[in-house]
């Protein structure tokens, strides 16, 4: 039979420093252990199954004597019931050290969706729209909170203050965050209802955004007027001019005019080949040319190391800010994107053309799935033919009654 250790007081295991493991007594196999270095720490030594287990209990004198004799009992207690406490604690640390790596705030999802979608974005500054909307409004909220955190309240505490004010941005923000909780779910971060989603939840709690604003269009000139504008712009000097001009003689988006390089360019074919990752539907679009367009084109001085058509003085890309400060200079209420709606006027009022020809030579997409696999050429030649009409009308008023006929040519 072993050797009964004696059971030792308070202030006699003060005075214990002999280096090992010395035995307390009141609990079998409790030992104080005096290190080297003086520091002493309570041991466990216990036989668990058929393995003897050194188990630590913590240090002294932060775990007093009669705490950590009561510890000691509490692992005899749960060895005769079968369980080992050291692999006990590991499954708990294990499970704890799991439960920690799920958890990540709302800024570090959102990082990590928009590193993940990146790709997927039109360009860079479509990234940063996405950042910088939700560093502005959603982080102040919940950018800190744990992302299973995030409830219905929180995001109707984000939107609220911009709802009636700003529902353009309100609405692409909801959108932003219902995709970084969704990435979330999905990723294993959080479980349960997407609090950003509107349809049967948010619309519930606020107003529908169509009941609050009409949609503010681009500003545009009537088309009536586009020809005197023209004719005005062809007197002014500079790179911003001529590509304002040529935005309006292709019917461009002021981002893919500023973008176009000469390498899209093909005077001979007459054609300007946008690539699908300039394009907002994503696809490519090629614009036909017309002679006024392939005229100005070959009038430009082209620059070496310099890839862009209309580059800016540093050789770099146009500002978005560019052809809109020569509007302003010429004292006219409108925006550069304005002139596609004035196109898309003067296509319906002016001409007999088909819509989907007028929507094909601006790359909308149409939203009818069924009219869009039936609708799969690109109708080059009519588009030709229509954007050769534009040209003529900006250079030669027409009166407000005349209609461009197609009828009686060849497709």
């Amino acid at each position: 039979m072993p050797k009964r250790a004696k059971e030792l007081g308070a202030a006699e295991v003060r005075r214990l420093n002999k280096p090992g493991l010395n035995p307390v007594g009141g609990v079998a196999g409790l030992y104080l252990q005096v290190a080297e270095s003086g520091a002493r720490s309570w041991i466990l030594r216990v036989t668990v199954g058929s393995k003897r287990r050194d188990i630590g209990l913590g240090g002294y004198p932060d775990v007093p004597l009669a705490q950590a004799r009561e510890k000691a009992r509490e692992m005899r207690e749960q060895i005769r019931e079968g369980v080992d406490p050291v692999l006990q604690r590991k499954a708990a640390r294990d499970a704890l050290i799991a439960a920690q790596a799920k958890v990540i705030t709302f800024d570090e999802a959102a990082r990590r969706f928009i590193k993940a979608k990146a790709q997927e974005f039109r360009n860079p500054k479509h990234t940063a729209q996405w950042e910088t909307t939700l560093q502005a409004y959603a982080s102040p909220v919940i950018g800190r909170l744990p992302v299973d955190a995030v409830t219905l309240p929180h995001i109707v505490q984000i939107l609220e203050p911009i709802w009636t004010e700003k529902t353009e941005t309100a609405t692409r923000l909801r959108g932003r965050i219902e995709s970084v909780l969704s990435w979330a779910t999905v990723s294993g971060f959080r479980s349960g209802d997407n609090p950003a989603r509107w349809r049967g939840n948010l619309d519930a709690v606020l107003p529908k955004p169509g009941k609050l604003r009409q949609v503010q269009h681009f500003r545009a000139l009537p088309w009536a007027e586009a020809p005197a504008f023209m004719a005005a712009l062809r007197e002014r000097e500079g790179v911003g001019s001529r590509a304002l001009e040529f935005l309006i003689l292709t019917a461009g988006r002021s981002g893919e005019v500023r973008g176009a390089t000469w390498e899209e360019i093909d005077l001979e074919a007459r054609t300007w080949t946008v690539p699908a990752e300039r394009m907002k539907a994503q696809r490519e679009h090629v614009v036909p040319l017309c002679p006024d367009a392939v005229k100005l084109l070959k009038a430009l001085p082209r620059f070496e190391d310099c890839p862009y058509v209309f580059p800016s003085p540093r050789g770099k890309q146009l500002s978005d800010a560019t052809l809109s400060k020569v509007m302003k200079l010429m004292g006219v209420e409108g925006t550069p994107h304005g002139f596609r709606s004035t196109f898309r006027d003067w296509c319906a009022e002016h001409t007999n053309y088909p819509r989907e020809v007028a929507e094909k030579a601006l790359a909308h997409t149409i939203p009818n799935a069924v009219e869009r696999a039936y609708r799969r050429g690109d109708l080059l030649t009519k588009r030709t033919r229509l954007m050769q009409e534009w040209a003529r009308y900006l250079k030669s008023p027409a009166k407000a009654g005349e209609v461009v006929s197609i009828q009686n040519k060849s497709a």
